[in-house]
């Protein structure tokens, strides 16, 4: 029944991009659209869209090789399902007119309006098809970071259900909560320059919740469940790596002095995560891990994503350095409380999006950017209090929306493989293919 419901939903989403009675033609540009500010945009929408594949490389090269190519496979399932309900629907939801601080309104369904003119409330100097792009894919990769937390276990009918109801329900009301105009969080006076809890906290909580209901993996400590391909994990980290400085760098929406600052401390507080890592691995296991290496750089580029925009260099330091120990507690702390969260969403981003979320109101300055606020360090008291209302706020929604929905999910069809197809692997089971001859 679920099955054709979803197939039903699909196919009438696809019939509705189809009706011209819907779509307004693109106005042509003004003077208003700066030709800098527009190319550099696009250059860091193709930045972050390629974050998704990397994010299934860094993930598929953890895993066993049995569900290596499962990985790669559902991160192409959560481009096309999510960009076609982001034009659909979920760009007014997040970025339309408020509806009382909760949502946005249908004025955008299906992009009525929004065409090559910039938007004179979120973008002033580049068009708004492309904000609406570039918003697009932050949700895409959003979706990808909860597969980390489900990978080998979860069928693809429920993640399909999952991907689908998520992005639609949990992900766009948090979106506009804190970037939509008129959202509480954002009214609240709360800051999150490129997804500290829109992106990060919203995923790594919500692959706890699902590490949860899903419950562990028969494979898990087998002894079989150890990283396959090591380099391939370097890689997709890398990728991950470059594709960052469009996701922070481009969140300042022109190329201007706030762009060059993002920029520069997403490289500080990676590499000083990154060594800070490395070193507690080295005095812990008394070695230090390359996976940890890349993990611990992919931690402080998660911790900085909220504050990138508001701390000069030396709060990229310091957020780089707690980034390197909350993360690695973080995953201690999941491993002694068992919760098969496979890939370690929850530590690193779901840790690292509330370390960064809260950093960022002690160490803002408006010296960096004037539309900021000052922090805590800077004399500023009300805007960590914000910061620590948005954290709650985003943790128990993402948590209980998601727990509650896949519980709802699984009422209608199955959440994950059974044993022996787990054993077998996802690829043969879910796709019929092999990553290795």
């Amino acid at each position: 029944m679920i099955g054709r419901v979803a197939r039903i939903a699909i196919i009438a989403a696809f019939l509705l991009l189809l009706i011209p009675a819907l779509a307004v033609p693109a106005a042509a540009a003004d003077g208003n659209i700066d030709k800098a500010d527009t190319a550099w945009v696009l250059v860091c929408t193709a930045l972050v869209f390629i974050m998704t594949p990397a994010v299934a490389l860094f993930y598929g090269g953890m895993l066993r090789k049995e569900s290596v190519l499962s990985m790669l496979g559902q991160s192409i399932i959560v481009i096309g399902i999510v960009t076609v309900i982001w034009v659909v629907i979920g760009y007014s939801l997040a970025f339309g007119p408020d509806m009382n601080g909760v949502i946005g309104g249908p004025d955008f369904v299906m992009l009525r309006s929004v065409g090559l003119t910039p938007s004179p409330v979120y973008a002033t100097s580049i068009p708004q098809l492309e904000f609406m792009m570039f918003q697009g894919v932050f949700a895409i990769v959003t979706v990808a970071l909860i597969l980390g937390a489900v990978a080998e276990r979860m069928r693809s009918k429920a993640l399909i259900v999952f991907i689908v109801i998520w992005s639609i329900l949990i992900y766009n009301p948090i979106a506009h909560w804190v970037w939509g105009s008129g959202g509480w969080i954002g009214k609240l006076g709360a800051l999150d320059f490129a997804g500290g809890t829109v992106v990060h906290i919203a995923s790594g909580v919500s692959a706890l919740a699902a590490a949860m209901v899903l419950g562990k993996r028969f494979t898990a400590g087998d002894g079989n469940d150890v990283p396959h391909n090591i380099p391939l994990v370097i890689l997709g980290g890398a990728l991950l790596w470059v594709g960052w400085f469009g996701f922070n760098g481009g969140s300042a929406l022109a190329a201007n002095e706030v762009a060059v600052n993002a920029f520069v401390v997403t490289q500080i507080a990676a590499a000083t995560a990154a060594v800070t890592w490395g070193t507690i691995s080295w005095l812990h296991l008394g070695r230090p891990g390359v996976l940890g290496l890349i993990t611990g750089g992919i931690a402080g580029l998660v911790a900085i994503t909220p504050a990138a925009g508001y701390v000069d260099t030396t709060g990229a330091i310091i957020i780089g350095l707690g980034a390197g120990i909350f993360c690695y507690l973080g995953i201690i702390v999941r491993r002694r409380i068992r919760v098969d969260d496979a890939l370690d969403v929850w530590g690193i981003h779901g840790v690292g999006g509330t370390w960064g979320a809260i950093a960022t109101g002690i160490f803002a300055t408006t010296a960096v950017n004037s539309a900021g606020k000052n922090g805590l360090l800077f004399g500023g008291t009300d805007l960590i209090v914000s910061q620590l209302i948005a954290v709650a706020a985003v943790w128990a929604f993402a948590f209980g929306a998601t727990f509650v929905l896949l519980k709802a999910i699984g009422k209608f069809t199955e959440l994950r493989l059974n044993k022996d197809e787990e054993r077998i692997g996802a690829d043969i089971i879910q796709h019929g293919e092999s990553a290795y001859s």
